[in-house]
């Protein structure tokens, strides 16, 4: 089941322009430190979100495990690549999204990411490129291993950071006091 390449042009042409979307939004390119680094552990820090990989990537891969799910849901029928095109889009619309003033805020003000100051360009790209990871993964795994290895990485990173996506996303819209206080205790 593999991805044409005439799906992987549509792909990079998607990338594109979610590239040039956060260029003119003055999104930094890389950190503001001046540095380019593989690994950003520090989730309290003014490198996390601004470097290639962060504690944040497992939830980007999820995403892609998610939205491999909704195009067997609703794509079934299509080519794979075009699951892919909408995965990537919808990705890279929440990258810009989240980027924006108004979601940044909303980090500041509902959850633990007090400092956030919204992504890097480069980061915004690896973030697609951990999805598409996710996506590619749960392409090729059965259904019950992908979402084992979903609940694992939450799992791990609740652990590591008092943070997920699910702790991310309820945070977002419903935020609960006792919630950020926790997170905010390490």
């Amino acid at each position: 089941m593999g991805i044409s390449p005439k799906y992987w042009t549509g792909a990079t042409v998607v990338l594109a322009l979610a590239l040039a979307i956060l260029f003119a939004m003055d999104r930094p390119p890389i950190c503001t430190c001046g540095q380019i680094k593989l690994w950003e552990g520090v989730v309290q820090s003014e490198g996390n979100s601004q470097h290639i990989s962060d504690w944040y990537s497992f939830s980007h891969m999820i995403h892609g495990f998610l939205f491999y799910g909704l195009g067997w849901l609703i794509l079934r029928n299509r080519p794979i690549g075009l699951w892919l095109i909408v995965a990537i889009f919808l990705e890279m619309a929440w990258e810009i999204s989240e980027n924006s003033p108004a979601v940044i805020e909303r980090y500041r003000s509902a959850t633990a990411a007090v400092g956030y100051s919204g992504d890097s360009i480069l980061n915004s790209l690896s973030d697609g490129s951990m999805m598409i990871a996710g996506f590619l993964i749960a392409s090729r795994l059965p259904c019950k291993l992908t979402a084992a290895i979903a609940i694992l990485f939450e799992m791990f990173t609740l652990l590591m950071i008092r943070d997920n996506l699910t702790l991310n996303v309820l945070m977002l819209v419903y935020p609960v006091d006792a919630i950020r206080a926790w997170q905010g205790a390490i």
